[in-house]
């Protein structure tokens, strides 16, 4: 496994980003047979068919509770700017920007003559209806649209973003969640409508979905993007089984499949007609802890506790036995290759004697019980990582009693913040910084999945988001990274590899290390 030769993917996102912003300006599959829906036959050889690890709760970009769900999202919708294959933030919707000189106020210039795929006109009225809707509490990644203040129409194709203060991510938080969605049919449908049968300006258009078992989008035939997309039909399908996606593949019921496992990637170098894809991922694994809702009073609310349950894992073991190695050690939620990385902060080793001394000194020599909880059938191994963490911590006298839940559930509970004082998840990031999973987690009370608040942290990010000189930024980072050492709100446990497998026939697949994929350019021989 250590010797396989592998395609290489990883872009390049660092130094990109910021220079940017100054531009202009389950389940098993059905019969083949079924791979044809309602509406005229498409020919096999125009279908693109794409196995998902989840199912998505939605998929719409702002409430989407997984890069899953957003990765569908995006085939349907398109927001005001797009980051691209790059690392660059480039016109979408607005063809045009311009920042001004005080850095508050962001115009931006929008394309005429796009429709949505029922026909309706996009205008400045959609684009406010989008931030207005975005500001909710009900919406998922609702951050990313606070970070405007005010958005005002100025003319049918002309709107203003005003801020409050500088912010270097009002536009990389644009790309990664806001959708523009139809003003006039949201007022028609409602919510619940919209999100049942989306509405969008992308490149491929909602036929059905059927949960469970498929999602079935079409091309757009007045997609504004000429020539795309490359394919006449686009089906996904939720297979949470690594092991069925992979039959799936080799089976050749399926031409792109994501999260495998390392022995699935040992299986793929002898299969034919299929490659292996494989990067180093701008993913963090870890345990939260919980002091927002529910681990408040409990012992993780004492630094040495935390620091204690961090020395008392054998990560690297664990890296070995259920990973075949194929993963790296983490220090914090800024890792190698994010902007401010520091290496001589060094992951917490395994030392189970001190952190009995730790617990000890905290007060908890015989340690303690707590409730924990992780998503079942989500992530590769993932069961069995948290699984071999409960294990160690028992060494020491803590004992966690740990939960699996489904997805959804678990995510909802998450967004609620009902999950228990212990909880295990994982966090992209899309831009080659760790802004996006630090907002989100640590971000302050605003933050839809945030479960730790400390108001030094938040004072913190907030200066990241006012500093838009890149090495100033990443001093930043720096000094956000040891804090988050010695104080640590998480666990960190590693930053996987990812296992990718297409049929040979898929051409133009381009995943990028955050996982996330747009398939417009996607093609099928």
């Amino acid at each position: 496994m250590k010797t396989l030769k592998r395609k290489a993917l990883l872009l390049g996102f660092v130094g990109c980003l910021i220079l940017s912003l100054l531009a202009i300006t389950g389940c098993g599959r059905p019969d083949a047979a079924d791979d044809t829906v309602t509406g005229d036959e498409v020919p096999a050889e125009s279908v693109l068919r794409v196995a998902l690890q989840t199912n998505p709760n939605t998929i719409e970009p702002a409430t989407g509770d997984t890069r899953t769900a957003s990765n569908v999202a995006w085939s349907i919708f398109n927001s005001l700017v797009w980051l691209n294959d790059e690392g660059v933030i480039v016109p979408a919707l607005a063809e045009s920007w311009t920042l001004s000189e005080d850095g508050l106020v962001y115009t931006f210039k929008l394309r005429q003559d796009v429709v949505f795929h029922n026909g309706y006109p996009f205008t400045a009225d959609d684009v406010v209806f989008t931030w207005e809707r975005g500001r909710g509490s009900g919406i998922t990644y609702r951050e990313s649209f606070l970070a405007v203040a005010e958005m005002v129409k100025i003319d049918n194709y002309t709107v203003e973003a005003r801020v409050e203060a500088p912010n270097a991510f009002v536009l990389p938080l644009m790309n990664e969640h806001w959708g523009i969605l139809s003003k006039q049919y949201h007022e028609e449908v409602g919510e619940e409508g919209y999100l049942k049968h989306p509405i969008g300006t992308g490149p491929f258009k909602f036929v059905e979905w059927l949960a469970g078992d498929r999602i079935v989008l079409e091309a757009f035939e007045d997609y504004w993007e000429e020539g795309y997309p490359k394919v006449d039909r686009l089906i996904y399908r939720p297979i949470p089984d690594t092991a069925t996606r992979f039959a799936a593949l080799i089976n050749d019921d399926i031409d792109i499949v994501s999260n495998l496992g390392p022995e699935q990637a040992d299986a793929i170098e002898t299969a034919e007609n299929v490659s292996l894809v494989t990067y180093g991922q701008d993913r963090v694994f870890y345990v939260a802890f919980n002091n927002m809702s529910t681990g408040i009073g409990t012992p993780i609310e004492d630094k040495l506790v935390r620091q204690a349950m961090s020395y008392a894992i054998d990560y690297d073991a664990i890296i070995e036995r259920l990973f075949d190695g194929n993963a790296e050690r983490i220090s914090g939620f800024i890792i190698p290759g994010n902007l401010g990385f520091d290496p001589s902060i060094t992951p917490y080793p395994y030392d189970p004697a001190r952190a009995k001394e730790l617990l000890a000194e905290a007060g908890y020599p015989d340690g303690f019980t707590i409730q924990m909880a992780g998503p079942a059938a989500t992530y590769t191994n993932f069961e069995q990582v948290l699984q071999a963490v409960v294990g160690y911590w028992a060494e020491i006298g803590i004992q966690v009693e740990l939960e699996f839940m489904e997805s959804g559930k678990y995510w909802e509970l998450q967004a609620n913040r009902e999950l228990p004082p212990l909880f295990g998840d994982s966090w992209s990031a899309g831009t080659g910084e760790a802004y996006p999973r630090l907002i989100g987690s640590v971000g302050g009370e605003d933050a839809s999945y945030a479960a730790w608040l400390d108001p030094v942290l938040v004072e913190m990010i907030r200066e990241v988001e006012k500093t838009a000189d890149s090495v100033e930024r990443g001093k930043v980072y720096t000094r956000i990274m040891q804090y988050m050492h010695e104080n640590p709100p998480f666990i960190y446990l590693y930053a996987p590899t990812a296992f990718e497998a297409i049929n040979n026939r898929v051409k133009n697949y381009n995943p990028r290390i955050s996982e996330q994929y747009f398939l417009k350019g996607v093609s099928i021989e």
